[in-house]
Parts: C-alpha cells; sequence; structure tokens
C-alpha cells in the first residue's frame, strides 16, 4: 500500500497561526484539518511535508517522519485541503488539481523525494481539474468554519443520553461524553444545530451554549458565559463572557468578560479580563488584512471579521483589538486604547510604543505558566520561538 504524505506547498499564507504549526494542524472545525482528512480517507499520515522551520515542532508532536519520505510510492495530499468530500482514485502519475494548485498527486517512489524538496510535480504527471476547497488565508477558515463543523459533528461517535438531565432547547442533538461535568442551570440552544461537549469538559452554572458549537476535552465554560453558534473551543481552555463564530486551538483563557467574535486564536493564548474584539467596521464595510507589518493589506470579501492571533500572545485587562487584527506569536499587547492592527511576533506593545520581547524572559515565563497545567515548553518549541524572537528583533 502507498505512503499517505501531506504536505505543505507554499502558497498559503495564514498569518500569525502557523508560525509555531503547519497549516495541516490548524484547527480548521470541531477537529484538526489532519484529522478531518484521515478521518475522510479512512487512513493515517505516515509522514509530513513542511517548510524546515516547522520541522522540529511538528517532529516532537508525531511519531512518523517528518521532512524525510520514505522510499514508497505514495499519495500527496495538500495540507490545505480542508478535508471534505471525495479526493478522486488516483493512479501513479495522475494528479487533482484546484486551478494550478496541487490538491492532491500520486507518485512514484523515485518522484518522492524531488516533489518534497521542490514543490513541482514532474512533468510526466497527468493533470486532472477537480472541485474542492483549500484554505488559503485564515479567513477563508472562517468563510467555511459552519460546513466544517457541521461535517465534524456530524461524524462524532459522542452520545446523547448523557445530555437528559440538561436543559435542552431545540430538535438537534447535544452530544457530551459521560466523564463532562454540567452545573445546573446550563442551557443547549440546540434550535439551529448540534452540540458536542467532549471528556472532562465543565461547563460551570449559567452558561448558554448555542449550536452548532464544539466544547473540547478539558475545557472550561465560567458561570454564565455565552458560546454563540459556529464556535469551537478547542482542548484545555478556560472561557467566559462572549464568544461567537471563532475558534480556539486549545489551552487558552479568555476566561472573563469580553467579546471574541469571527476570531481565530492560536495556543497558550491569555487573554486579559475585559478584552474585546471588533469584528464589524462601523461603515458595515469590507474588512482588510495585514497578516504580518511588512506586507500589504489584503480584502477579505468579509464584513465580519476579528482577530487572528497566534500562540502564546497575553492581553492586559481592558485591551480592545480593532476589526482585522493581527497579532503575532508571542506578543504581549498592553495599551490603553486600541492596539495596533497588525504587530509581529515577540513584541511588546504599550502606550510608548513597541518594542522587542526578551526572548530569555518570555521563555521563563512560559515554561512557568504551561507549569500550572503540568505541560512543559518543548526545546523544538523553544528553538521556533528563538527563531520568531530574532526575526522580530
Amino acid at each position: 500500500m502507498s505512503d499517505l504524505l501531506i504536505f505543505d506547498d507554499g502558497r498559503g499564507e495564514f498569518g500569525p497561526l502557523t508560525e509555531m504549526r503547519p497549516a495541516s494542524a490548524l484547527r480548521t472545525g470541531g477537529v484538526t484539518s489532519l484529522e478531518r482528512i484521515e478521518r475522510t480517507l479512512g487512513r493515517f499520515a505516515s509522514g509530513f511535508i513542511v517548510p524546515p522551520s516547522l520541522a522540529g515542532p511538528l517532529h516532537a508532536r508525531v511519531s512518523v517522519p517528518v521532512n524525510a519520505p520514505s522510499p514508497h510510492d505514495a499519495l500527496c495530499v495538500n495540507a490545505r485541503w480542508w478535508g471534505i468530500g471525495d479526493l478522486p482514485d488516483l493512479a501513479v502519475g495522475q494528479a487533482a488539481m484546484i486551478g494550478d494548485e496541487v490538491l492532491a498527486v500520486m507518485l512514484q517512489a523515485s518522484d518522492v523525494p524531488g516533489f518534497a524538496s521542490s514543490g513541482e510535480l514532474p512533468a510526466s504527471i497527468d493533470q486532472a481539474e477537480v472541485s474542492g476547497t483549500l484554505y488559503r488565508r485564515p479567513w477563508d477558515i472562517l468563510n467555511h468554519l459552519s460546513e466544517a463543523l457541521a461535517d465534524d459533528l456530524g461524524s462524532t461517535s459522542l452520545p446523547t443520553e448523557f445530555a437528559k438531565s440538561a436543559d435542552v432547547v431545540g430538535e438537534y442533538s447535544v452530544h457530551m461524553a459521560e466523564s463532562a461535568v454540567v452545573f445546573p442551570c446550563v442551557v443547549f440552544d440546540a434550535t439551529a444545530g448540534d452540540i458536542v461537549v467532549e471528556s472532562g469538559a465543565t461547563l460551570r452554572p449559567g452558561a448558554v451554549l448555542c449550536g452548532p458549537c464544539w466544547i473540547g476535552r478539558g475545557s472550561t465554560v465560567a458561570e454564565g458565559a455565552v458560546i454563540r453558534a459556529n464556535t469551537v473551543i478547542g482542548p484545555g481552555c478556560k472561557v467566559g463572557g462572549e464568544i461567537g463564530a471563532s475558534i480556539l486551538q486549545g489551552w487558552s483563557n479568555k476566561a472573563h468578560d469580553g467579546y471574541l467574535g469571527d476570531s481565530i486564536l492560536g495556543e497558550w493564548v491569555n487573554l486579559g479580563a475585559g478584552t474585546t474584539t471588533s469584528n464589524l467596521l462601523n461603515t458595515y464595510g469590507e474588512t482588510s488584512v495585514r497578516l504580518h507589518p511588512d506586507r500589504s493589506r489584503e480584502r477579505t470579501g468579509r464584513s465580519f471579521c476579528g482577530a487572528f492571533i497566534g500562540d502564546h500572545v497575553k492581553t492586559a485587562i481592558g485591551t480592545l483589538l480593532m476589526t482585522g487584527s493581527s497579532i503575532g506569536t508571542g506578543s504581549m499587547i498592553a495599551c490603553s486604547s486600541y492596539s495596533p492592527t497588525t504587530v509581529g511576533p515577540l513584541r511588546w506593545v504599550t502606550d510608548a510604543g513597541e518594542k522587542p520581547y526578551r526572548i530569555e524572559r518570555f521563555l521563563d515565563m512560559t515554561s512557568a505558566m504551561m507549569a500550572r497545567r503540568d505541560r512543559e515548553l518543548d526545546p523544538a518549541d523553544a528553538a521556533r520561538l528563538r527563531e520568531l524572537a530574532a526575526s522580530s528583533s
């Protein structure tokens, strides 16, 4: 049987969201794109092709080769594929294309190393146009969130009988792990879609969950929180206030009042009490985003667009994030007025301006913070954070 290689072709741009992880590891619904691809294809990835800067962090998390293809024929699938629908049954030497982008290609073993190093298809490959969805920008993930989440909700194996003691409104289902804890006065509004509550999650008194939504394993929803439709709370998060149409990758805190809308957060983010995102311009016009300080603004095609926030970002109490903000990995925002809309990685931002975050101090703080969750900062992640700090200084 052929290998299944997930390849990053470098043609997507996801700003701070892929500064610490490849595109396939992005949570694009209730699960990551990789998990959805594997579910759709009915097989696990046997290797990854990623940018060299991300090989270390990924290798620390997977048990299969990274940037080291095995000597077998391989089905190579684009990491930016959303994983919904069927791939064509490709023979060796055939590729499925979406425009000029490779969705998937079946390569003989001798062609795999060249494709892995250059991203170029051999001249002999027979290319056929197919339909499908490749994410290209972070707002594409928001554009397709309702469809991806619906597919994930429809594929869950969690039972519904454990939700019987909760207050459930609507005809859709509430799927809940037996180990989830639901306090009194929690309301499940299932009038518009299913709800998933994974193992070890805790829903505190008075929380309201509006389907479709997904609460990841070990996450806590605080007292009186409102989780609106098309929201995904990844594993190990603590959330409160109001959240709508947003994705938290995992291990992040938004435990206090404040609004988070149409946004994507990385891992280990901490939003201080009262942090609020604007997700709609006063003009009701199209939002534009500058994903990096040295890039041009891009039109998103969206009226509703909040913030794209990298891993380990922290905001002070009362922080105001403007529509279409992009905040780089590890940055600290502590402004008494509106914060800049684009911030690079490892920056310390105050009313006095920006300066580089002292990386060793940052790593010490990060290790201490992760230890509170009984987690350790992996050396590969620390090395990647040092690279980002050097690029931003």
